[in-house]
């Protein structure tokens, strides 16, 4: 008996049996899928956090440097 695909189950009229399974299938990946992307998200974030530190601590060692060459803040 071979596996039933989607246009399976449309083409024959689709069987209950068929579809809920299809249905949990496609629920099952749905929440794979989101679960994945929520996790990649937070990653993203956690990532652009980190770079915001340390832009953050490069400027501070930037205007740190300046004051010990006894160079000017040119920022308004």
């Amino acid at each position: 008996m071979a596996d039933t695909t989607s246009k399976d189950v449309l083409a024959n009229g689709a069987d209950p049996k068929n579809v809920q399974d299809l249905t949990g299938f496609v629920q099952t990946l749905l929440q794979q899928m989101q679960d994945k992307f929520q996790q990649m998200s937070d990653q993203i974030i956690t990532r652009i956090d980190d770079m915001g530190h340390r832009i953050d601590d490069l400027e501070k060692n930037i205007a740190d440097l300046m004051t010990q060459a006894g160079v000017e803040d040119g920022r308004s």
